[in-house]
């Protein structure tokens, strides 16, 4: 992927955060998308739920002000699995090792319980998306941060048996897919609302990944200042997002 025009940023008086995060748009099968690729061996993810005060943080600009008194800042940040009217997370909601909310493993109704469902799990050095009866069989110090949300989108490198390739439901949508070596995070979102099986298809064929997981629909929210966006709308619950020294 090509990188935004160092010019783009100055206009609108955003700082690039050196190479920590490589966004672009691309075009896959005449649709169009912004991917964000993470060096998940190098930079510092985190994610993002409620601040201090214990209340949702909501937005991506209060996570940049909470960040900044640290002297901290976002390289990129997304919406990362769905949530409840008051922002807590359906699922497991796992951060800096302490647990907001356990893991559902059953199915249920909506797109969460299309099952396989599965978990974006990361911790230092590396990335994992995992499908949830696999992270159930696994020791819980591997994942000190984890996010669980549905449906899967690649599965072992096949796509989720449910889609459909006539579907007519579509949404903006985003998720996320890793590389086999766990080094390399893809967050993806489409520009134009997309059927689940052209989202996955965009994750297997041509991002040549063998695990994604689906974020959200309709409500997906994007912060990438490399290419001058800053999404708003709704509040958000959890929060993705590359943390970096404010300034770089």
């Amino acid at each position: 992927m090509l990188r935004a025009p160092l010019v783009a940023a100055l206009l609108i008086g955003w700082a690039l955060p050196a190479a920590a995060v490589d966004c672009d748009r691309t075009d896959y099968e005449g649709r169009s998308y912004t991917i964000c690729q993470v060096d998940a061996g190098q930079e510092d993810l985190a994610l993002f739920l409620n601040n201090a005060g214990g209340a949702p943080y909501g937005s991506f600009k209060a996570v940049r002000e909470a960040l900044a008194q640290d002297g901290r800042d976002l390289a990129f940040a997304m919406n990362a699995g769905m949530y409840h009217e008051d922002r807590s997370p359906v699922g497991l909601y796992r951060e800096n090792g302490k647990e907001a909310r356990a893991v559902v493993s059953n199915p249920g109704p909506g797109n969460f319980g299309m099952l396989p469902n599965g978990v974006f799990c990361f911790g230092p050095g590396r990335a994992e998306v995992i499908e949830t009866l696999a992270f159930n069989a696994r020791p819980e110090g591997d994942c000190p941060n984890a996010t669980q949300s549905g449906p899967m989108l690649v599965i072992d490198g096949d796509l989720h048996p449910r889609f459909l390739v006539d579907s007519t439901s579509r949404y903006i949508r985003n998720g996320v897919g890793t590389s086999d070596d766990g080094t390399t995070a893809w967050f993806a979102m489409s520009d134009l609302p997309v059927t689940f099986h052209e989202f996955g298809s965009l994750f297997r064929d041509r991002l040549g990944v063998r695990q994604a997981l689906y974020f959200d629909g309709n409500v997906s929210r994007l912060y990438a200042p490399q290419i001058g966006r800053s999404d708003l709308g709704v509040r958000m619950g959890p929060i993705v997002g590359v943390v970096v020294s404010a300034g770089e």
